[in-house]
């Protein structure tokens, strides 16, 4: 069965939408609000992407060697697989990833907001190439 990537190819692109902006020669001109939600943006779309990602190299994995497999496994050990199967190069990578995604759920920090922030830019390229990686593997 082939899967349909196009909600991930979206959200790679809307994530890296925010990254140009929030890298753009403006960003400095914005004001403090202005930039505080530009900030916001990449974050929620750092969110949405990670769990699109996640979840579509679960999906990739049961279709390709079996829901046992991939069935109720934690985190680490999906990267795991999803490097064995070379859909990723680098599970730490993800688990960092993981850990900056688990670092916005509950609370907002200005001084947490910062690290995720970061980390969305060094997401923006495991996450396309991840992406090119389940295209050229999909069935």
């Amino acid at each position: 069965m082939s899967l349909d990537f196009g909600s991930l190819a979206m959200g790679i692109s809307s994530l890296e939408a925010a990254l140009r902006v929030s890298d753009s020669q403006n960003y400095s001109r914005f004001t403090e609000d202005e930039q505080k939600v530009i900030k916001a943006g990449v974050i929620q779309n750092f969110e949405f992407t990670y769990e699109l990602c996640w979840k579509y190299m679960r999906r990739w994995l049961e279709e390709n060697i079996g829901r046992s497999y991939s069935e109720g496994i934690a985190r680490h050990e999906l990267f795991r697989l999803a490097r064995e199967n070379h859909l990723i190069l680098d599970v730490e990578a993800w688990m960092r990833h993981h850990r900056a995604r688990n670092k916005t759920s509950h609370t907002y920090d200005p001084i947490r907001a910062d690290e995720v922030f970061g980390d969305a830019k060094l997401f923006l390229n495991d996450a396309k190439n991840l992406l090119i990686q389940l295209e050229k593997r999909n069935d």
